[in-house]
């Protein structure tokens, strides 16, 4: 019996420490996927109505540009005490027109918000743009 025990000590030992290794490995990567504290992985979702509509185009570009409609209405989730830390003006809605040409097109509407949280809906999800000629000089 007691050479049953001796026989591969050394491997006995490093499959125990393989073994702790393991677990503490896989209770570390559980932990930190679950947060902490109350309403811990609730998901809340909030709504901004008439988020003003930004337009992005390069900086030579001086035309003035028309959007239809000029703002947005746009739902993001979180966590309780992310929603509560959030206030409206960290959500934007933007519209990129960097290179495009004259006339009446439409664009996708892009949100930009605070990390940590996700994009639910926008309405609308594009919009018009009325885009002037070029200023000849």
């Amino acid at each position: 019996m007691r050479d049953w025990f001796i026989r591969d000590l050394g491997w006995k030992i490093f499959s125990l420490f393989l073994a702790v290794a393991v677990w503490m490995t896989i209770y570390k990567i559980r932990s930190e996927s679950e947060s902490v504290g109350p309403g811990a992985g609730i998901q809340e979702p909030a709504t901004f109505n008439n988020v003003p509509i930004l337009i992005v185009s390069s900086a030579a570009d001086v035309r003035d540009y028309h959007v239809n409609p000029a703002s947005v209405n746009v739902t993001i989730s979180g966590t309780p005490d992310e929603i509560a830390k959030l206030h409206a003006d960290q959500v934007r809605a933007f519209v990129d027109l960097t290179g495009i040409d004259a006339g009446k097109l439409q664009r996708r509407v892009d949100i930009s918000m605070p990390p940590g949280l996700s994009l639910i809906s926008v309405d609308p999800q594009q919009v018009d743009v009325g885009v002037p000629p070029p200023r000849k000089k």
